[in-house]
């Protein structure tokens, strides 16, 4: 009776799993005007001035290839050597502030208030735009009417040149960038903090540890993967400042201030040297592209401590 049963189940035809339907044509739908947009504007104009940075070029003539001789001249150009310093001077001070003052907010919204309000408070300067929050504190910080200078003189003190000193200019370059971006900085830490297990808080107050051992046995260690994607996009937003610059000290006083993205817009827009400036962007590609692969690889942005 048995084998009976089973040959009559064999030869019964079996039901067809039904497939999921296949969204890769419309997902690639969706793309492809993202797709269009990166490739005319990103890919080929990456492309062009690759080969730009080859060539002699000033819009006025048609380009001349000139092999290697614009990396030549860099190599040898005290001005982008000192553009380069600078540049790297302001990233060391904007990134070491904004992750510090953006990390002791995050930790401060998470353990002592739930207001989205307050949250929403601290990405208010985010939301303007950057030349606006520059022309602001420029005019702020005016050496003559500034209403910064007018405290710092009724407490007694001079006034300060903030963006006419050259020991003082890329400080306060770094300041206006950190006071507008710090909050939003501030969220993204925040949202990693979300996905710390809070039984692990709870373990570290029965064994007894304050709020300092907390951060830095717990928060720190299981903050690192968010860490590293913080750092790398505001490293290489860093190293693209150039609109606070171009609206308040134009890369003075006396090169003070004239970061790589100025000295490549001075190049290409006020001297139309497009082939030497088209070498300088590429030279700065490689160095972001080098750095991003650095802080990727030193905080082990792949890896996570929890358990």
């Amino acid at each position: 009776m048995t084998t009976a049963v089973q040959r009559v189940a064999a030869k019964a035809p079996r039901p067809r799993m039904k497939r999921g339907k296949d969204d890769t044509r419309l997902a690639l739908t969706f793309l492809l005007p993202a797709s269009i947009g990166f490739l005319v504007f990103y890919v080929l104009p990456a492309l062009r001035g690759f080969y730009y940075s080859f060539t002699n070029y000033s819009v006025l003539t048609p380009p001349e290839w000139a092999g290697v001789d614009n990396y030549a001249r860099l190599v040898q150009d005290p001005l982008f050597w000192n553009a380069l310093w600078v540049t790297i001077y302001y990233v060391l001070l904007n990134i070491g502030f904004q992750t510090m003052i953006a990390i002791g907010l995050a930790v401060l919204m998470q353990r002592l208030t739930n207001s989205t309000f307050l949250r929403g408070v601290a990405l208010l300067p985010y939301f303007v735009a950057n030349v606006v929050v520059a022309l602001v504190w420029y005019f702020m910080m005016d050496y003559q009417v500034g209403i910064v200078n007018v405290f710092i003189e009724a407490i007694g003190l001079d006034r300060v040149a903030f963006f006419g000193e050259s020991a003082w200019a890329i400080p306060t370059v770094a300041f206006i960038n950190v006071w507008r971006h710090m909050g939003y900085t501030a969220l993204l830490v925040f949202a990693g903090l979300q996905t710390i297990n809070k039984s692990l808080y709870e373990a570290a107050d029965i064994d007894g540890a304050n709020e300092g051992r907390k951060f830095w046995l717990i928060t720190l260690p299981l903050l690192r993967p968010v860490l590293a994607m913080v750092l790398v996009v505001t490293v290489t937003g860093s190293f693209q400042i150039f609109d606070t610059v171009a609206v308040t000290t134009q890369g003075g006083p006396i090169n003070a201030t004239r970061v790589i993205n100025y000295y490549i817009w001075d190049l290409a827009f006020g001297q139309l040297d497009f082939g030497y400036a088209s070498a300088l962007a590429v030279v700065l590609f490689l160095i972001l592209l080098g750095v991003s692969l650095v802080q990727l690889k030193l905080t082990r942005a792949n890896e996570s401590d929890e358990l």
